[in-house]
């Protein structure tokens, strides 16, 4: 049985799988392909490139969001790294000068909680699509022409999300809405995941406990502890982990690929190995490699 393996040892976020699961021998350019079924390419593009973490060459994966008022296209490497506005799509020569930043005072995304103010305001670009209901996401995956193992997969993210948001605030699911830029970058990473799973023709998926680091966010409610109220909410009945990391390590989208695909959790399985992967995040910690590792095999 083809299994995948996530080992979450510097947590999980949406980026961290598409960039693993591309750095394990998933296809990037049929991802960029089957993605355009979606018929939102005007609101973004993809980038992937070999960066080194703490001597770990990984991949790491951004959605470059596409301003329509001004000529500065932005990276939005979105979730688990936006310690320094918007990435600047340099590659890791420069990404240690980011280290003293994973305090998080970024006021960042959660990227599908309807009220981040990101610190830089990302509310010029995709003004046509002021907010992204719930309701609005299925109905652009039902719309698209996805297989139907794509498309369940990636609706039952979408839900687990939503579900998490609307009990925090206290409404229906129907009601959730979600940022303009988180939802196309959480559109993007959920959907990415499910199209590159199914296309390494994974059959089971296990995953190690997560860890949620700790310290505290800035977000447009205020300051709020780590990990996040979506994330926690999320990663109910999923195993977390202790860590003494000051950075949140665990991102709502990569807690909710990791709640709804993993079957089971615990140590590395017995397998034959056939490939492995590592998604890097964006912060640079001193001595730990912050990446995401997949492992597959039979």
């Amino acid at each position: 049985m083809k299994t995948l393996y996530f080992d979450c040892f510097s947590g999980i976020s949406g980026d961290m799988v598409i960039g693993a699961l591309i750095d394990a021998g998933a296809d990037p350019n049929l991802l960029e392909a089957e993605l355009k079924k979606l018929q939102i390419e005007d609101e973004y593009e993809l980038k992937w490139k070999k960066v080194v973490k703490n001597g770990i060459t990984s991949t790491k994966f951004d959605v470059i969001l596409l301003n329509s008022q001004d000529d500065n296209p932005h990276v939005h490497s979105h979730e688990h790294d936006h310690s320094h506005d918007h990435e600047h799509n340099h590659s890791h020569d420069h990404e240690h000068d980011h280290s003293h930043n994973h305090e998080h005072q970024h006021n960042h995304i959660h990227e599908l909680e309807h009220h981040h103010t990101h610190g830089h305001d990302h509310s010029h670009g995709h003004h046509h699509h002021a907010h992204r209901a719930y309701k609005d996401i299925v109905e652009l995956i039902e719309a698209a022409d996805f297989s139907p193992p794509i498309k369940e997969m990636a609706l039952k993210i979408f839900k687990r999300i939503g579900e998490a948001e609307g009990h925090i605030h206290g409404i229906p699911l129907e009601k959730v809405h979600f940022h303009e830029v988180g939802a196309v970058d959480s559109i993007i990473d959920i959907i990415g995941a499910a199209i590159l799973i199914h296309q390494l023709k994974v059959e089971s998926i296990q995953a190690s406990a997560i860890p949620v680091g700790t310290g505290k966010i800035s977000i447009d409610h205020g300051i709020y502890p780590v990990p996040a109220p979506a994330t926690l909410e999320i990663l109910k009945g999923v195993p977390i982990e202790q860590s003494a990391m000051r950075a949140e390590l665990t991102t709502p989208t990569g807690a909710a690929i990791i709640a709804v695909l993993a079957q089971e959790f615990g140590p590395i399985p017995s397998m034959k190995i056939s490939s492995i992967g590592y998604g890097a995040g964006t912060k640079t910690f001193k001595q730990h490699p912050n990446v995401l590792r997949v492992i597959i095999g039979n």
